[in-house]
């Protein structure tokens, strides 16, 4: 199944983003974090979309972008608007939490996508497919234990708050890939939400500016923030070219992407 091998390769390289966004984080405000990083992801794609409606991509190839009404950029835009909000309580989250406890939370994200998978789009899977969802989320029940030994308390820490609800989103945000995908394509959706990621940041960053100008606006420049934008942008070609295989069960590709949580538990051990 080379969906699986895909989401599998797109997981170690989330787990690789999340470990440079906790080092980018340290000493720097989100905003600012987020919206370079940003910026660097809509730039890998930009050309993509331009050489495609110069007809230098294309249709088959591998980086073409179709051409797709307004309707779809509406949809295409409320996804950047769904994934905007999710990072923005995932980083808030990351920047005061261990790794050991954000990226476990983090990765419970499949469970609830796979319920939607499930009630939404009627996947079906068999024994084993069952039971290896069932051994990798009880993994990451047992990673989440480690935040016992933390001294955090999970029902009065706000940044625990803010990374479930950034997990909530993410899970419908992946729900609501597997519908974009199905409809737009893959190249269409990847390419079109990174370059609308920029002004939906740029006005969380305008906003967040006018809250604080009063105070100090902390940042400092390091190359893992750009890095951010490279890592992830792969990650999830590799995360929709899964999905556009026939076949792919999104419950599946959630659960083994969530797997990026060995590597960031273990880079941020």
């Amino acid at each position: 199944m080379i969906w699986s091998l895909l989401a599998v390769a797109s997981a170690f390289l989330l787990g690789i983003y999340d470990i440079l966004k906790k080092s980018s984080l340290r000493g720097n405000y989100v905003f600012p974090v987020l919206f370079i990083s940003c910026v660097t992801g809509a730039l890998l794609f930009l050309p993509t979309i331009l050489f495609s409606s110069a007809g230098y991509l294309l249709p088959g190839s591998l980086l073409y972008v179709p051409e797709i009404n307004s309707e779809a950029h509406l949809l295409i835009f409320f996804k950047s608007v769904l994934v905007a909000s999710s990072w923005i309580l995932a980083y808030f989250a990351i920047k005061h939490l261990p790794l050991t406890i954000a990226s476990p939370i983090r990765a419970s994200a499949p469970l609830w996508t796979l319920l939607g998978a499930v009630f939404l789009f009627g996947e079906k899977m068999n024994g084993l497919q069952w039971a290896g969802i069932f051994i990798t989320l009880l993994f990451y029940y047992l990673f989440s234990l480690a935040g016992k030994k933390e001294g955090i308390d999970f029902r009065r820490n706000r940044w625990i708050l803010y990374m479930v609800l950034a997990t909530i989103l993410g899970s419908v945000s992946a729900l609501y890939d597997k519908f974009l995908v199905l409809r737009l394509g893959r190249m269409a959706v990847q390419a079109w939400y990174s370059v609308y990621l920029v002004p939906v940041m740029l006005v969380m960053l305008f906003i967040s500016w006018q809250s604080r100008r009063s105070s100090f606006f902390p940042y400092r420049w390091t190359w893992t923030i750009p890095l951010i934008g490279i890592t992830l942008s792969v990650a999830d070609f590799l995360y929709f070219y899964s999905l556009s295989v026939p076949g792919a069960l999104i419950g599946v590709v959630s659960t083994l992407r969530r797997g990026s949580v060995l590597v960031s538990f273990l880079g941020g051990a």
